[in-house]
């Protein structure tokens, strides 16, 4: 087990969180400047938005909360939950046009 207490340890530690908290920033002001722009679709726009929104989600989740550094476990959870995230918004997407017989949608 690694000494996480030395001098060297901590700044290290300070040194990287310092680069993401940046990093944060920065994606922070460029999400707010790809919010001016139009691409030409809403659709681009918003897959642009969530590419923007995943990149400081990693970020985050990588640095943040540890899960570079972590044992699969914790990757077997992170994708068991994300398979099912996913499973549940395609079924929302597919049951979207699943009306009764003769129903009027507004």
């Amino acid at each position: 087990m690694a000494d996480h207490s030395s001098p060297e340890s901590i700044k290290k530690a300070v040194r990287s969180y310092a680069i993401v908290g940046i990093a944060l920033l920065f994606g922070t002001l460029f999400t707010v400047w790809a919010s001016y722009i139009n691409f030409g679709s809403p659709r681009i726009n918003i897959v642009i938005a969530l590419i923007i929104a995943s990149v400081k989600a990693f970020l985050v989740a990588g640095f943040f909360m540890h899960l570079i550094s972590e044992r699969k476990a914790i990757y077997a959870t992170l994708a068991t939950t994300a398979f099912f995230f996913f499973a549940l918004m395609a079924l929302t997407l597919w049951s979207m046009h699943d009306f009764p017989a003769f129903t009027v949608v507004r």
